[in-house]
């Protein structure tokens, strides 16, 4: 321990330096050694207050000061000055002003580099608000700490945690929107798709809702109290009602697929070698995610929370009776080291690093999947797989009698171990032409059938990798810890990844086969397997889902516009719709909430009063061209506003969300605002919209979420946009073919629209 509040250590950032000084050129000369000491102490202690580390009560300038610093001019020149610990926070922000040592903001993140402890919350807020605001770019290590060697898995990840904490506690905490604020959104966002007398009567139960000592001031009491006691008051919220109480199939109904381009191969070695390539860049981006290299994502000048990206792998969806849970095995010390490998429904623990912990090279890849080719030959096997498949409920009784056998069990447990599965699928079928993708489309996000490659597949992991003989690829992925960006980035990344020359081949030394996984069938699974091919196959049928290349123009043209491209493809999509059924609709569009911590998501509703009179004016004869066009760019501009206001935290749908759920909390009555018919169709999302961007040339499809409704997602690249349009054949008045027609003539409208305004000008 340092010897009183009047010795103090120079701060870490200077360590380095310190060791090319003499030991008299130190003013607390005395320290030295101790600090040499602290330091090879905390690298052996795992990340934590360790009772042989510096107390915690040290001033907090300590952590900011370095050589460049302000830090020891402001201490008079010496070390040995005394300060309070309240003034040497002060002192560290002031001081850390004028500075711009690219070290010493890299050894701040980084946090562990020397074993520092942060002291006080309210101090290190500030200090991380005040580097997030910098906007450093990178988690990476700082010059002086301990990192592995290029290429390996870190086995030391207890250093490196405390990069993604100290970026994590930096991010503020989710706002409870006022209630005020959200109950007259939320008449606004009603007028568009609710009647007159509707409207009317639900204005009434608003008023009864928010009136003072009322039951919304109650209920939001409680909120304002549980966001106070938690890190983030709606992720547990949102986790366990829209997904882990979600009781219908993931397949279709939560679980989103994406599309990749075709590939250039066209044979069983082309196929395995790809795959190959593939899995030894996810080990490339997990080394990121492990080591915590990840750049720190923004939007605009806000760093955003990083926490999904340690979800998305060694993770796997667990069936329960009434709720499902996640278990994630990406942490401690036994962390995955193995892949799941799919071919002819039959499941392979492939493992993929070497005895030094070195990531297998993808020629070693490839040489374990031509064993796993070889060893799974046989077409006759019980799909196991297609168990996932299922309803919820009756995938979690299948899973107990499943798991009743030792064989069986150890075997499930090394696939929800895995850190991914790859499914090394039969060639999708013939398609006709233009209809190529929407069939691939359909493979990944259902398998085709128990026909086809739906029993290839173990739905409830995180993250499946699909890759076809025939060149089809993409990745579906259980939708639970993440969203669709995070997904996207590390496609993005394995994409690139797959574009590097390979390197000489050394000799290879010879690995054992990889461990097939066994499956006892017994009469109950063979029942339970057969009811899941059932209903299944009856879902396949019922799924219409058409990809529409958009070829016209990308989004560019919005842009020199000076309208938001997500904007505009949300005003067309309102156009096609009410082009179809003469109406609006409540529509759904994702918005991160992922500037605050463990932040998710929440609603931007496209179907706003500014959008309504642009339809009516397109639709009606003899407007004119230059108010249609004032009426476009003002609806384009509601949309920015609310999607502003939505990734704020000011949003409307998951505040109602939370106080309905803390009514049930608090067990009383649902108000009767949640119980109105127009509550009932706010919450009914026809339209279910999603902009996920990617730099690779792949959309993202998922099913409807309401049954005579549209999934609609999208990616926007520079000269064009892909979209996936779903639907369900049972609704007679849904087609998937019909919207996309209809969304593509409503984009070339507008652009025609704007065009002739713009020659009008001239």
């Amino acid at each position: 321990m340092w010897q009183g509040a009047n010795e103090v250590p120079p701060c870490p950032g200077s360590i380095a330096r310190w060791k090319r000084k003499p030991r008299d050129s130190f003013a607390g000369s005395s320290v030295l050694p101790a600090m040499h000491r602290k330091q090879k102490q905390a690298e052996q202690v795992q990340y934590g207050h360790d009772s042989s580390l510096p107390s915690p009560s040290l001033p907090p300038c300590l952590l900011l000061s370095c050589s460049c610093c302000c830090c020891r001019a402001g201490a008079g020149g010496s070390w040995k000055e005394q300060r309070a610990p309240s003034v040497g926070a002060q002192h560290c922000l002031e001081a850390l002003a004028p500075c711009r040592c690219s070290s010493v903001l890299s050894l701040l993140l980084e946090g562990l580099g020397a074993r520092w402890c942060f002291t006080g919350l309210a101090v290190r807020g500030k200090v991380l608000a005040e580097l997030s605001r910098r906007r450093v770019q990178s988690l990476e290590p700082c010059r002086g700490s301990v990192a592995p060697a290029e290429g390996t898995e870190n086995l030391g990840l207890r250093k490196a945690w405390g990069r993604l904490q100290l970026h994590q506690a930096a991010l503020p905490r989710l706002p409870v929107p006022p209630l005020q604020q959200t109950l007259e959104r939320y008449l606004q966002a009603l007028e568009p798709i609710v009647s007159a007398e509707e409207l009317s009567h639900t204005r009434r139960l608003v008023a009864e809702f928010r009136r003072p000592g009322g039951v919304g001031e109650r209920l939001q009491r409680g909120l304002e109290r549980r966001a106070a006691r938690t890190e983030n008051w709606l992720s547990d919220w949102w986790l366990q009602t829209a997904y882990l109480e979600y009781r219908l199939p993931v397949v279709v109904h939560s679980s989103p697929g994406l599309v990749l381009p075709k590939q250039d191969f066209l044979d069983r070695q082309g196929q395995l070698r790809f795959a190959a390539k593939l899995i030894e860049g996810v080990l490339d981006f997990k080394s990121m995610i492990d080591n915590e290299r990840l750049p720190v994502e923004h939007m605009g000048p806000d760093p955003l929370c990083m926490n999904q990206y340690y979800q998305i792998l060694s993770s796997c969806r667990v069936p329960g009776p009434k709720r499902d849970s996640i278990v994630n095995h990406a942490r401690g010390k036994q962390r995955s080291r193995h892949v799941t490998v799919v071919h002819n429904f039959q499941f392979f623990e492939l493992d993929v690093y070497n005895s030094d912990g070195s990531p297998l090279t993808a020629e070693q890849l490839f040489v374990q999947l031509e064993k796993i080719w070889n060893n799974s030959l046989q077409t006759n096997k019980e799909p196991i797989g297609i168990l996932t498949t299922d309803h919820r409920n009756s995938w979690a009784k299948a899973y107990s009698n499943l798991l009743k056998d030792k064989t069986n069990k150890d075997s499930v447990r090394a696939i929800e171990r895995s850190i991914c599965t790859v499914c090394l699928d039969a060639p999708v079928p013939r398609a006709a032409q233009g209809l190529y993708h929407s069939q691939v489309a359909a493979q990944m996000l259902h398998g085709g059938g128990s026909h086809l490659n739906s029993g290839n597949r173990w739905f409830d992991k995180t993250l499946q990798f699909i890759i076809a003989e025939d060149g089809s690829c993409g990745l579906v992925y259980e939708h639970a810890p993440s969203e669709g960006p995070p997904i996207v980035a590390l496609l993005d990344h394995v994409m690139e990844f797959t574009k590097k020359p390979e390197p000489e081949k050394p000799a290879l030394s010879p690995l054992p086969m990889p461990r097939k996984l066994r499956f006892n069938i017994s009469p109950e699974v063979k029942k339970d397997i057969e009811q899941a091919k059932q209903n299944l196959n009856i879902l396949v049928e019922d799924l219409d889902i058409n990809i529409l290349l958009f070829h016209h123009f990308g989004k560019a043209f919005p842009k020199s516009e000076k309208i938001s491209p997500d904007a505009f493809v949300q005003v067309a999509l309102q156009l096609a719709y009410y082009r179809m059924y003469g109406r609006c609709c409540a529509t759904y569009e994702s918005a991160s909430l992922r500037r605050f911590r463990l932040g998710r998501t929440d609603t931007i509703r496209s179907a706003s009063a500014a959008a309504l009179r642009f339809l009516q004016a397109m639709e009606r004869a003899g407007t004119p061209e230059q108010e249609k066009v004032e009426l476009l760019r003002r609806a384009a501009q509601a949309h920015k506003e609310y999607t502003t206001m939505a990734i704020q935290g000011n949003a409307i749908d998951r505040h109602l969300l939370g106080l309905k759920l803390q009514a049930i909390e608090d067990l009383v009555s649902i108000p009767e605002l949640f119980m109105d018919t127009a509550y009932a169709v706010a919450m009914h999302f026809n339209l279910s919209t999603s902009q996920v961007p990617a730099k690779t040339d792949c959309v993202m499809c998922f099913g409807p979420v309401v049954p005579d409704g549209y999934g609609v997602c999208y990616n926007p690249l520079e000269d064009h946009i892909n979209f996936a349009i779903s639907a369900f054949n049972s609704c007679a008045d849904t087609n998937a073919a019909r919207m996309a027609h209809y969304l593509q003539q409503a984009l070339l409208d507008m652009r025609a629209l704007l065009q002739a305004a713009r020659r009008a000008r001239l």
